[in-house]
């Protein structure tokens, strides 16, 4: 079983988040407002809400936590993706994204291929980033959404384009990264630096 800390600071949404993950079979060990207290118990991933971190000390908080386990952050801004990363951050998951785009983001983080200090010396699976070069743009963008995930239809609406159209770019993107569901396209985008 997964044990997660959640570092969330609004409770209507720590509320839901810590329902989602339990209907997925998470269990969220631990759960804090303030990224002052540390996890209560051992885990094996943290999920931190961007807007509970103090903004002129976010580096290092990230940096304290990702030394515990591989931090995935919680954020409806692309702006800092980067500087999360950079932090030490496994990746950056939007708040809008489906329960079961951040269980698989979990799950990706949890598998051994983390980015974070803790695991730096696990395998990656190169094939992934290497892969991810090679999308066009619109493939990098229908990815990212799926990641998020949006259904066909809503990156269809996004995109302006048909449905048809965001199958078409989805086959070619599961042929490029050998990725098989939506789950391994989640887990491509976020090992290639696209969410």
């Amino acid at each position: 079983m997964i044990r997660i800390d959640l570092l969330v600071n609004s409770p209507i949404f720590l509320l839901g988040l810590v329902e989602a993950l339990k209907s997925a079979g998470l269990t969220a060990a631990s759960v804090r407002t303030t990224p002052d207290e540390a996890p209560s118990s051992p885990v094996d991933a943290i999920v931190i809400d961007a807007d509970a971190l103090t903004p002129a000390e976010q580096p290092e908080q990230i940096a304290a936590a990702a030394r515990i386990a591989p931090v995935l952050i919680l954020d409806n801004s692309f702006d800092a993706h980067a500087d999360y990363v950079r932090a030490g951050a496994y990746g950056v998951v939007s708040k809008r994204t489906s329960a079961e785009g951040l269980v698989a983001a979990i799950r990706a983080a949890t598998s051994g291929l983390s980015l974070g200090p803790v695991r730096s010396s696990a395998p990656r699976r190169p094939d992934h980033g290497k892969a991810a070069q090679q999308l066009s743009e619109r493939e990098e963008q229908v990815l990212r959404f799926i990641s998020c995930g949006l259904t066909h239809g809503q990156i269809a609406t996004r995109l302006g384009i048909s449905p048809h159209t965001v199958e078409t770019y989805v086959s070619r993107i599961r042929v490029k990264l050998r990725a098989g569901n939506k789950a391994e396209l989640t887990r491509a985008a976020l090992l290639g630096g696209m969410v």
